[in-house]
C-alpha cells in the first residue's frame, strides 16, 4: 500500500475543486490496483462528475436547494448555514474508489475526481490518496 496527502486551498466560497491531476500524477507507474481518495473533514466531500461544462455550478446549486443556507440547523457555530455543511457528507461522501490499470485512472473520458466544499469558514482541506495494489 502507498499514500500521501496534499493539501487544496478553497477559500471563502463554496466550490468544487478539481483533484484530478493530483491523484494521476500519485498511481502513474504504478501498475493495477485501486486508489481510496478520502478528504478527513468533517464538512467537505469528493464526486466523480464532468466539470467546467457547468455541471459543478449545477451542483452547488442543487445542494443549495436541498441544503439551504439558513439558521435552521441545530449545528449552529460558524458561518450561517455551517450545519448544512456537516449534513452535505451524507449525500456527497468524503471517499471515493477508483481502479488504477497499468498506473492509469480509469475514469470515463468527461468524469473528473472533484473536491465539493461548501464550508467557507475552513480555507484549506487535506485529501489522503492510498493506492492498493492488486
Amino acid at each position: 500500500m502507498q499514500s500521501a496527502e496534499f493539501s487544496v486551498h478553497t477559500g471563502d466560497r463554496e466550490c468544487v475543486v478539481d483533484v484530478t491531476g493530483h491523484a494521476a500524477d500519485f498511481v502513474s507507474g504504478l501498475g493495477d490496483g485501486l486508489l481510496n481518495v478520502f478528504v478527513p473533514h468533517a464538512t467537505a466531500g469528493l464526486a466523480i462528475l464532468e466539470l467546467g461544462s457547468g455541471s459543478d455550478v449545477d451542483l452547488l446549486e442543487a445542494l443549495g436547494r436541498l441544503l439551504p443556507v439558513d439558521g435552521n440547523y441545530r449545528h449552529r457555530h460558524g458561518a450561517e448555514g455551517h450545519g448544512r455543511s456537516h449534513v452535505m457528507p451524507a449525500l456527497i461522501a468524503p471517499s471515493v474508489v477508483v481502479p488504477v490499470v497499468d498506473g492509469r485512472l480509469t475514469i470515463g473520458t468527461w468524469q473528473s475526481l472533484a473536491l465539493v466544499d461548501l464550508n467557507v469558514d475552513n480555507p484549506s482541506r487535506s485529501i489522503r490518496l492510498t493506492f492498493v495494489e492488486a
